[in-house]
């Protein structure tokens, strides 16, 4: 993304007068503060506009998960692959277009001023912990490995080189843009319609949305709805370190923390587990 430095991406983005000094502020409701909280009083029409901004983007990847891993006739098609790619640069293009030409803010590195690494870092190991105590007490009993082995050949990362390729890219790119996307961009937006606390948890709610068709695709109903339970958490943590450190960073450190954990999970079932 299009990047200052010396601008607070987690605290607020800056509002852009594109008049100069002279020029109209920010609109009325705006986040001018610096703490990523909206003014009292946030006006209806700033409302309005991110109702408008989470419906355009919440069920984008969804869809894109649909089409490529679910439907019939486009999984592991030319199109279903097309449709997930294009959804991952829908979610990645909107909020940027969004804050520079809607909200007339720019973007920047979010640099993590209050720090929050070593929470983060924290919260990140007792889930992943979690996960991998869970999978090693119950996981042969609510998960198929015949089942994950065979979606993970239809959707092309079978061999152990493309599935640590895959790995690679979800761990350390698709994290950050996860962090971009859901908590700097999809919890602010609720944060402007319903305030911090309740917007951690509508910020991981749509979080896990599109995570429940990916798992769907790959499991049976209940590790599933486990997993899908496991994502909402995760969600949760991380909106909340957005809300106290107002910076995708420590949020970033604690996601790559449970991926590892995760894929870990992954590479066991389809590499190692029973009938492999």
């Amino acid at each position: 993304m299009d990047t200052e430095s010396s601008q607070n991406l987690g605290q607020s983005a800056e509002p852009v007068n594109p008049a100069g000094a002279g020029g109209p502020a920010a609109p009325e409701g705006a986040d001018i503060s610096g703490t990523g909280i909206p003014r009292a009083g946030a006006n209806p029409r700033e409302k309005r506009l991110a109702i408008l901004a989470l419906l355009l983007l919440v069920p984008a990847p969804s869809l894109g998960v649909a089409l490529s891993m679910m439907i019939d006739g486009t999984q592991g098609t030319t199109l279903g692959k097309a449709a997930y790619f294009l959804s991952k640069v829908w979610i990645l293009a909107l909020p940027i277009v969004w804050t520079l030409w809607v909200d007339r803010q720019r973007l920047s590195l979010s640099p993590a001023r209050k720090g929050g690494f070593g929470v983060a870092s924290g919260l990140g190991l007792v889930i992943a912990v979690s996960i991998a105590g869970g999978f090693w007490l119950f996981g042969d009993r609510i998960i198929d490995a015949t089942v994950v082995r065979n979606a993970a050949i239809a959707n092309g990362i079978g061999s152990l080189p493309i599935y640590l390729a895959f790995v690679a890219y979800l761990t350390f790119v698709n994290s950050l843009l996860e962090e971009f996307v859901w908590r700097w961009f999809v919890f602010r937006k609720c944060e402007t319609l319903v305030g911090g606390g309740a917007a951690v948890i509508c910020s991981a709610l749509f979080f896990t949305i599109h995570h429940v068709f990916a798992l769907k695709a790959q499991m049976d109903w209940t590790p599933t709805l486990l997993g899908s339970a496991g994502v909402f958490i995760g969600g949760a943590v991380w909106s909340w370190c957005y809300l106290r450190f107002r910076s995708v960073w420590p949020g970033y450190v604690s996601h790559l923390i449970v991926d590892a954990a995760v894929f870990v999970v992954g590479w066991y079932l389809i590499f190692e587990g029973a009938g492999a």
